[in-house]
């Protein structure tokens, strides 16, 4: 029963880090103006991953549970349990950034097409239309 409540909470840390590690990979190819996926950016998100997730583990094995904490068999799985979860989470990602990307630029930096679902997604309530508009007069 114990077992199971450990991985469990490591699962649960696993797919938290997987999420926080791809924001600050996306802003960090954006901040480096990176137009594909950096391979050292996805090492380092998977051993932060991998860092955070065993030290949940063996806090919960050491002072929850009681038990021996083995490092080598924890680390063997808690890979297994990080890469397929962190590459679903970075497809799932990449998809959600391309549909809702704010325009298509060209080769010289211009604007070609604005995307519709963006702008669909965007949309303001119909009290804040008129919100600003005393001040528009003045």
């Amino acid at each position: 029963m114990y077992t199971v409540l450990t991985y469990l909470i490591s699962l649960i840390v696993i797919v938290i880090s997987v999420f926080v590690t791809l924001v600050f990979k996306n802003e960090l190819e954006r901040l480096f103006r990176e137009k594909r996926a950096v391979a050292p950016f996805h090492i380092c998100n998977v051993l932060i991953t991998l860092m955070v997730s065993l030290a949940g583990h063996a806090v919960m094995t050491v002072y929850v549970v009681g038990n021996e904490f083995n490092l080598i068999l924890q680390l063997v799985v808690h890979m297994f349990m990080i890469l397929p979860i962190y590459f679903l989470g970075h497809l799932a990602f990449e998809k959600y950034k391309s549909v809702y990307r704010k325009y298509i630029a060209a080769e010289n930096r211009k604007v070609l097409v604005l995307n519709e679902k963006y702008i669909k997604k965007k949309k303001r309530l119909s009290k804040l239309k008129n919100y600003n508009s005393i001040s528009k007069e003045k």
